[in-house]
């Protein structure tokens, strides 16, 4: 084996091991390996757009995006391990969109019903006495929403074959499934809808302390080892180029927009193609997992 090859089968070992956590190769094997039917064909586009390292930029991004919401932020904030556990929800997330990608289709119809499990005992009380379900529908658009337009976004912009506006429609209908398995009503089925839906929900977001919390956290104090910082800072900063304008002083997110079009967008592509790169050595499968999704969903495998 050339140095290469070597160089490559351990950098994509060390990535497949921190997102994946230790029961990676296991769980790898049963998604992959288990004979039978699955939601989606191998060659649809949501198995191009998830498994493609842009995923890596999707995920902060949805993260960032999500926040916005304050019901949402409220559920993470008094639910979710993201402070002491954050590569768990990392692993947990991970395998969540890998099985219902790629998995046997009896598979991802239980990851499906375990989120839903879990959705009906996360409840809560807003600072000003409303309460807050991770269960009511309305609440779940907005989850995903935020996520298939950060995934999409991602994949447009850094993925190795960006889709034609044939394929970015399939996608939006396909993870659509998902989102109805999950309890999603009426989720958007084309990009036009998919914009439509994210602009419904302006009205209702803001950047709360939570947010700005959980935004500093995955920004500035991630726990990742001091030698793999460099290269998730221009991750975090490619996530931060795709957040719309109108979102970074809610967050206290820089806009730079000179030089996310340019430095940002370089570096970024550098990085996923890095990672793509070295994920190819790990076998079949998605070539990238997902460092934040859906937070609802982080919550729901975290038990």
């Amino acid at each position: 084996m050339s140095l290469i090859d070597t160089t490559r089968e351990r950098l994509g070992a060390a990535v497949f091991a921190r997102v994946a956590g230790p029961e990676g190769p296991r769980q790898r094997e049963r998604i992959h390996g288990r004979p039978g039917p699955r939601w989606f064909a191998p060659d649809s586009a949501i198995a191009r757009v998830h498994g493609d390292a842009a995923m890596f930029v999707g995920g902060i991004r949805a993260l960032l995006l999500q926040t916005l919401h304050p019901a949402a932020m409220r559920a993470v904030s008094e639910h979710s391990g993201f402070r002491g556990d954050m590569l768990g929800r990392l692993a947990r997330t991970s395998t969540f969109l890998a099985v219902t990608t790629f998995g046997h289709a009896e598979d991802a119809e239980a990851a499906c019903s375990a989120v839903r499990r879990i959705h009906e005992r996360v409840t809560g009380t807003m600072p000003d006495g409303t309460p807050y379900a991770a269960s009511d529908p309305h609440l779940l658009r907005w989850v995903h929403v935020a996520e298939a337009h950060s995934f999409l976004l991602a994949h447009q912009t850094y993925g190795a074959r960006p889709l034609d506006q044939a394929g970015r429609d399939e996608y939006v209908a396909q993870i659509a499934e998902i989102g109805r398995r999950l309890g999603v009503l009426d989720p958007p089925t084309t990009e036009a809808g998919l914009e439509e839906a994210l602009a419904s929900y302006r009205p209702e977001l803001r950047g709360t302390p939570e947010a700005r919390e959980a935004v500093r956290y995955v920004v500035l104090r991630p726990p990742i080892p001091l030698l793999a910082r460099p290269a998730y800072a221009v991750l975090v900063a490619a996530a931060v180029g795709l957040m719309p304008a109108w979102s970074r002083l809610p967050l206290r997110l820089p806009l730079l927009p000179v030089a996310e079009r340019t430095v940002v967008r370089a570096l970024g592509g550098a990085a996923t193609g890095t990672i793509r790169w070295a994920m190819s050595a790990q076998g079949p499968g998605p070539r990238a997992a997902r460092p934040a999704g859906n937070p609802v969903e982080d919550e729901a495998t975290a038990s």
